[in-house]
């Protein structure tokens, strides 16, 4: 594991500490470490492994852009600005919110594009068995996002879609 990776990788670990997995239970550190192994298998640079530990860090531990660009720098932080939502509650109801995170999403680097492909691949596997009810949900949020992720890695986005059939 490379310096870059191994300073993202605690970094993440220190900024989740505390977090669980809403539907398991188990540390939130796992799922940022699921999501840079399955980027791992593919194409990828050590700034793209940082990011996917890193991709939930803004929206989930109150960390900003600025300090991932300070510490990672701007490659990293921009890929992780990628993978941030971008809405808020004050833009309305959950469709209109991922509605715009969509746009955004569609304007992402083909990196950014593939560590959000392996985000999906990791939440498909516990939310589509442990929530049945929001998988449905959350099938059409992850088929939208598939129409704009076509950029990322190819063998990621046939995994991604396979578990939506």
């Amino acid at each position: 594991m490379k310096d870059l990776e191994k300073h993202a990788l605690r970094f993440a670990t220190k900024a989740h500490e505390g977090q669980l997995r809403k539907y398991t239970g188990e540390p939130y550190i796992n799922h940022p470490i699921a999501v840079a192994a399955i980027v791992a298998t593919v194409d990828h640079t050590p700034e793209m492994i940082a990011a996917a530990y890193l991709h939930d860090t803004v929206e989930d531990c109150g960390i900003t852009l600025a300090e991932i660009n300070e510490r990672f720098g701007r490659k990293v932080a921009t890929l992780v600005a990628y993978l941030s939502d971008i809405s808020t509650p004050y833009h309305g109801n959950r469709v209109a919110r991922k509605a715009l995170d969509l746009q955004h999403t569609a304007l992402a680097p083909s990196e950014a594009k593939t560590i959000k492909l392996a985000d999906l691949i990791d939440n498909t596997k516990t939310i589509s068995t442990l929530d049945p009810g929001f998988w449905q949900v959350y099938k059409v949020e992850k088929k939208n996002l598939l129409a704009v992720l076509k950029d990322g890695d190819p063998v990621l986005w046939e995994q991604a879609a396979a578990q939506c059939e």
